[in-house]
């Protein structure tokens, strides 16, 4: 497994949600690989947050070594995409950044990287395709590509002008708005075009 990078604050209406600005350039964090929920598991909610939330995200597995990608020549670089969730710890998140502190432990924590099932990218549209994440249920988040502020060709070259992409790096493309906090025995449902992604029970 490779590295995960995730994006921050690529949808305005999020951004807007959690009072921060519209970046000018992608926000970029790392997860560890030890983030990533093991298939068939529930994700344990941590007893160091009062307050954990999901951020659904559509995600992209790099399939070939790239450094430095221009963006026209970034869609050579994965061929599957899937969706996530990006688990944050909003409590922990929100005192770290009060005190000028990296946030790493919010977002990297033991299985805050839900990664589901794999689709290739080519039964989509990559420019106007729908997510949704469901909570019980209830629908509680609905993306869409077409509403990112820097789409996916554009994320794979500006990641790619710091850190090499390797084969099976995953990237989270960000989240729009609509995240919430989760509670023992939510069930969660990922669906990208109506097609089931993954479903997670929280425990």
């Amino acid at each position: 497994m490779g590295k995960i990078i995730c994006i921050g604050r690529n949808y305005a209406d999020h951004a807007k949600e959690l009072g921060n600005e519209t970046p000018k350039e992608p926000v970029i964090f790392m997860k560890p690989d030890s983030a990533i929920l093991q298939k068939g598991m529930p994700f344990f909610i941590p007893s160091f947050s009062q307050n954990i939330q999901y951020e659904c995200e559509l995600i992209v597995r790099i399939n070939r070594l790239g450094k430095r990608i221009e963006p026209q020549f970034a869609h050579k670089y994965y061929k599957e995409i899937g969706l996530g969730i990006d688990f944050t710890a909003r409590d922990v998140q929100t005192r770290l950044k009060e005190q000028r502190l990296p946030w790493e432990i919010a977002k990297g924590f033991d299985g805050s990287a839900v990664i589901g099932k794999w689709f290739n990218k080519k039964e989509f549209n990559l420019n106007d395709l729908a997510f949704t994440l469901h909570k019980n249920e209830t629908l509680v988040q609905q993306g869409n590509t077409k509403d990112m502020i820097f789409n996916l060709d554009h994320l794979i070259s500006h990641i790619s002008q710091y850190f090499t992409l390797k084969i099976g790096d995953i990237i989270y493309t960000g989240t729009p708005a609509g995240v919430g906090k989760v509670e023992v025995n939510d069930v969660l449902t990922g669906h990208i075009n109506n097609q089931l992604a993954f479903e997670i029970k929280c425990k």
